[in-house]
């Protein structure tokens, strides 16, 4: 469905995105997912066909971005991040607008902005004024007029951003339908969100491409640890100095204060380890009550940020090094 080959797009002397590379298969829900000024928009922009590249390509049912504009953009539902809605409108007449622009055929624009609209739920506000709607209600009009013409693709930047978790839970159901029979790419910050509505992730950093995989595969891969959280009847101090001694164990953090006489603790060990079988002995040598002992999985936040965080180390120590350099 979508295939974008080293794709490049230059601001000036800015590489906002450099040698870009993914493809999307029919059907699937993929979160493009990066920090502010990642790129996330920039691709967006061009698969779109509102933004041109600078090199490289994409190809979308086929159609090249850059000789079939037209084209794609009749496939292509885009909700930006910012929605370009006309506040003095009522939905019906703005929806309407975007028919007419989006050149379906007056026969069936009736019967196209109800479908549109049973689709995320505008039916009682069909007849209102644009302005007095709630950021919730102003996101689906920007769903339904993404969603006229029956796109088999659709690209949503940031769709939830501003909403309450009431509201973000409503618009998050509503992708998922959407995907039974589209294709879905979905840009955003919020990392429970792609977890709990993606089937892929893409996660993009200083305008190239860090990782790509399930969020189950991504946090198996990229875990640097495992992590378990145990509370036990024991002093804090003793606690401590028994976990830190254990073989393969990389920290011991407490989880909060000793209440009566509970002392919480986070440990945290090598990667390849199960260490809860010897943090079960050890507490019990000691004779100690132990009230709770799971594994803390690691989350596609926790991928997230170890990625991000290493491409910014390595990149400040590119910068360094050529700084040395050129004073050299």
């Amino acid at each position: 469905m979508i295939e974008v080959d080293r794709l490049t797009k230059y601001y000036g002397r800015l590489a906002a995105i450099k040698d870009v590379n993914f493809r999307v298969g029919q059907g699937e829900i993929v979160g493009f997912l990066g920090p502010n000024g990642a790129g996330k928009t920039t691709t967006m922009r061009i698969l779109t066909c509102f933004s041109p590249a600078s090199s490289g390509g994409a190809r979308i049912l086929g159609m090249d971005v850059n000789t079939d504009s037209l084209k794609i953009r009749q496939k292509v539902g885009y909700l930006p991040e910012n929605v370009p809605l006309y506040d003095w409108m009522r939905v019906r007449a703005y929806l309407e607008f975007v028919a007419r622009a989006k050149r379906i055929p007056s026969g069936q624009r009736v019967q196209e902005l109800e479908r549109v609209a049973a689709c995320v739920g505008l039916d009682e506000v069909m007849g209102k004024i644009i302005r007095i709607l709630s950021k919730g209600y102003r996101q689906r009009v920007g769903l339904a007029q993404a969603l006229l013409g029956d796109p088999p693709i659709l690209i949503l930047d940031e769709p939830t951003i501003g909403l309450d978790p009431k509201q973000i839970r409503e618009i998050r159901n509503l992708i998922k339908g959407f995907a039974r029979n589209r294709t879905v790419i979905l840009s955003t910050h919020i990392l429970p969100e792609a977890s709990q509505v993606c089937d892929r992730v893409i996660i993009i950093n200083r305008g190239t491409i860090v990782a790509e995989d399930t969020p189950t595969n991504l946090t198996r891969s990229y875990g640097k640890s495992t992590r378990c959280r145990l509370v036990m009847r024991a002093p804090e101090g003793e606690v401590t100095a028994l976990f830190s001694g254990l073989r393969d164990v990389i920290s011991v953090t407490l989880a909060g204060d000793s209440v009566n006489g509970e002392t919480s603790v986070i440990v945290e060990a090598s990667p390849e380890t199960d260490i809860r079988p010897a943090l079960a002995r050890a507490v019990l040598d000691r004779n100690w009550d132990l009230l709770e002992l799971r594994p803390l999985h690691v989350s596609l936040e926790d991928v997230f940020i170890d990625l991000v965080t290493e491409e910014i180390e390595e990149s400040s120590l590119t910068e360094d090094v050529e700084k040395r350099e050129v004073a050299s």
